[in-house]
């Protein structure tokens, strides 16, 4: 791969029509203004990210995690920029939007995961896999059923973003080439994935579509696997923001649930730092003698490091990348303090975090709502004629085609709506299914 032509302001759907711009943003930047003004982006603030969503106490929701993962995204892509430019390839175009590529696409990262976290993409999966959608297999290819029973809100976001919904315009959302590769971290599809992590990029809808991205941009075949395509190179840059934001960001909402003490919190995030930059740390963290204001310097200081690291790491490895050989993410190549840092963090969430009981609770609920829309909404999209169906349908907006020829097709555009969906409107449909709501008479 080489930086020439994988920077490219090609924009999916609209490739033979090149406007002139009326005003002096970048098209990088106006990806990234096109996401944050979008309805799908503005839903995401009522989609959990790890905690329930706010009681007496502010935590991270999907929405506030996208914006902080795109300023660490942003500062990522500036400095590799800038290491890029130290080894002498800075007559290259577009070098200097890196950031703004980068910063884009940690907008959109998460656009197509379902409400209720994580545990919503294992609802929809285990629906199929184990409960009473397991007999849809007999109505699908082998390639489509596995992008249901291994649903993955990562594929769910490349198709948000280009597909042609009814009513809509070609392409989507109309990104560029190089914003579109960004976001996709596994580059194959469901069939290619690894059975234990079930993790993909795309789903089989969607195969032809990233292949034509990949064409352009030169993203060859995996070296390894040629079932799989090598990794797009700012990848590694969302992947890393997403992985910095996400841990620490989690020890620190943790802190302010009290399920973690201060000096717990403090003692995770001063291991980043060897001895000299532990001491510098607390003697500014004891100029303030609020606790919350001691944990977010800190939390903003472990940032800045690994930002700097990861930068460094990517700057190092920059030509593996480009040959598709680099293993790992970026975060797996820290110096060691920082990784063994790191890994304690990621220790204690899964621990005391990840297992507390407001995580399992909002874990629980989502699954039996998700499984109760779901059994419900599929039956009504394959059998459209009976009295209930045509009710249940008038309820799904007309974007959706659960018209569609197929099953897979049908019950794609299903997983489309709930994958849409706030944590309280899945919540609110549930209710009024089940006749737990009825309006008044």
């Amino acid at each position: 791969m080489n930086w020439n032509q994988l920077l490219s302001t090609k924009r999916f759907g609209q490739e033979a029509y090149h406007a002139e711009r009326a005003d002096d943003r970048s098209e990088f930047q106006r990806d990234y203004d096109r996401l944050i003004f979008s309805a799908p982006f503005r839903r995401l603030q009522n989609k959990t990210q790890v905690f329930p969503l706010p009681g007496s106490v502010f935590v991270h929701n999907r929405l506030t995690h996208s914006l902080e993962v795109a300023c660490v995204g942003r500062s990522l892509g500036v400095n590799v920029a800038n290491r890029l430019k130290i080894k002498s390839v800075s007559n290259l175009p577009f070098l200097d939007e890196i950031g703004s590529i980068v910063s884009a696409a940690c907008l959109a990262h998460d656009l197509g995961n379902p409400p209720f976290g994580h545990s919503g993409e294992k609802a929809i999966a285990t629906y199929f896999s184990e409960s009473n959608g397991q007999h849809l297999e007999k109505e699908m290819f082998a390639e489509e059923w596995k992008d249901i029973i291994c649903y993955e809100g990562n594929a769910n976001a490349f198709r948000l973003l280009i597909h042609q919904f009814n009513g809509r315009r070609p392409g989507g959302f109309v990104l560029t080439y190089s914003t579109l590769a960004s976001i996709v971290k596994y580059p194959y599809a469901s069939v290619y994935s690894d059975d234990k992590k079930q993790k993909f990029g795309f789903f089989d809808s969607e195969k032809n579509d990233f292949h034509k991205i990949a064409t352009e941009l030169g993203i060859p075949r995996s070296p390894e696997n040629p079932n799989r395509y090598a990794r797009y190179p700012l990848v590694y840059l969302v992947e890393a923001a997403d992985d910095i934001c996400y841990q620490i960001m989690d020890i620190e909402d943790a802190h302010k649930l009290k399920i973690l003490t201060s000096d717990e919190t403090k003692g995770l995030f001063l291991n980043f730092f060897d001895e000299n930059r532990k001491i510098r740390r607390q003697q500014t963290m004891n100029m303030v003698s609020d606790v919350n204001e001691q944990i977010a310097y800190l939390r903003s200081s472990v940032i800045g490091q690994l930002i700097d690291e990861c930068s460094t790491v990517f700057a190092e490895n920059e030509k593996a990348i480009l040959d598709g050989t680099f293993n790992y993410s970026l975060i797996k190549h820290l110096p060691k303090q920082s990784a063994d840092a790191y890994q304690f963090c990621s220790e204690t969430a899964v621990a005391k975090i990840y297992r507390s009981s407001e995580v399992l609770d909002v874990e629980l609920a989502g699954y039996k709502i998700i499984l109760t829309l779901l059994e419900h909404l599929v039956a009504a999209v394959l059998s459209p004629e009976k009295a209930y169906s045509k009710q249940l349908l008038m309820r799904i907006p007309e974007q959706y085609e659960t018209n569609s020829p197929s099953a897979y097709g049908k019950i794609m555009s299903v997983l489309d709506y709930i994958s849409g969906m706030t944590d309280i409107y899945a919540l609110d449909l549930y209710r009024k299914i089940t006749g737990m709501s009825i309006p008044s008479l």
